[in-house]
């Protein structure tokens, strides 16, 4: 190829350096030289052009080839895709299945516990109820016994001092003065046990109320949405 440019090129300066002829565009060109060169041409030109078909030929067929692979790659690469999206979208499933089946475990548990814990509760609060009111009932008998008897010593006093003449007047301020205080007796006794048995259920009641709070806290905590930031909504206030 580079002859046929080589040749062409002195073509161009033997035109262009010809001798014109006088009142026209035409020259006079050395037929020998411009037959020779042209010769050249001629010669290296078919060469050339099986060359430049060859190339050709090889190109298209790499072009071919080319295609070829980048459909294979590309259907390949297709494949692959839709395989992997498919494993990730049943490991999502799996996962999400785990975590749902995870979390109905937890509030299962929960609600076990927080049931347990109630029970605890209410049996715990029969007991102390039961227990307050056998107190209560005991300290009330002790008071009436001891108001009776305060009552029939003083009777008895107030016989015996009513028998003697010379002080049956001291008689009737002791006998009352005995009877002022067995009632003072049975009503301080009679508070005490109504004290007791307040303070038992006031005791009952912080500790119901710590168990609810607790069991609260665990069933908010349990209820909590997924998203960060965000404070759950208490089921209920319980305020002793």
């Amino acid at each position: 190829m580079y002859r046929v440019f080589e040749a062409l090129d002195e073509l161009v300066t033997i035109v262009e350096e010809a001798r014109g002829v006088p009142m026209t565009s035409s020259c006079v060109v050395p037929r020998g030289d411009v037959l020779e060169l042209l010769d050249d041409v001629r010669d290296a030109l078919p060469r050339e052009v099986d060359d430049a078909q060859d190339v050709l030929d090889q190109r298209d067929e790499l072009i071919n080839k080319a295609r070829h692979q980048a459909e294979t790659t590309v259907g390949d690469a297709n494949a692959e895709a839709e395989r992997v999206t498919s494993e990730a979208a049943a490991e999502a499933e799996r996962m999400i299945a785990d975590a749902q089946a995870r979390a109905e475990q937890v509030l299962a548990d929960a609600r076990a516990e927080a049931e347990r814990m109630i029970a605890a509760g209410q049996a715990e609060y029969h007991n102390l109820t039961e227990r307050a009111r056998a107190e209560a009932e005991r300290m009330m008998q002790a008071g009436r016994d001891a108001y009776e008897r305060a009552v029939e010593d003083g009777r008895h006093e107030q016989s015996r001092l009513v028998s003697q003449t010379e002080v049956v007047q001291a008689a009737h301020a002791e006998s009352a003065r005995i009877v002022d205080e067995a009632h003072a007796e049975a009503d301080r006794q009679r508070a005490d046990c109504d004290a007791y048995v307040d303070g038992k259920l006031a005791e009952f009641s912080e500790l119901l109320s710590t168990t609810l709070r607790t069991v609260d806290s665990g069933r908010n905590h349990l209820r909590a949405p997924s998203g960060l930031g965000q404070r759950p909504t208490p089921l209920y206030d319980f305020q002793p």
